[in-house]
């Protein structure tokens, strides 16, 4: 079991940054891989950015490629997401979430933190 509590989230203008964060606790954090996902209203639940348990591999999502930046210190149980030119389409609550080793599934998520950008 661990948990996750995410932190960062705000009001922005097109063209700025955030940086969210997720903490975790319980478990040894460095035994996960971590993701972002968010959720726009009225829209599914969709795949952000995805880090390798030792931090090596990182994935994201078309939309985002070369704007977002995915890291993780493990011995703070923290994961990031720098979001730079963000967009009104980026506006959505963002979600961590963690995958075990050997699973495919992400089975422990944060509460979410809302990014509002404006145009």
């Amino acid at each position: 079991q661990v948990q996750l509590v995410e932190s960062g989230g705000g009001l922005v203008q097109a063209g700025g940054s955030l940086r969210l964060s997720c903490a975790a606790s319980g478990r040894t954090f460095s035994r996960y891989a971590m993701g972002w996902f968010r959720q726009a209203p009225g829209k599914e639940r969709e795949f952000v950015a995805r880090i390798s348990n030792g931090g090596v591999v990182t994935s994201y999502a078309d939309s985002v490629k070369g704007r977002f930046t995915i890291s993780r210190e493990n011995s703070k149980n923290t994961m990031y997401l720098q979001m730079n030119s963000l967009k009104p389409e980026d506006t959505a609550v963002y979600y961590c979430a963690a995958q075990d080793t050997g699973t495919n599934n992400y089975d422990f998520w944060g509460q979410g933190t809302q990014v509002t950008v404006s145009s």
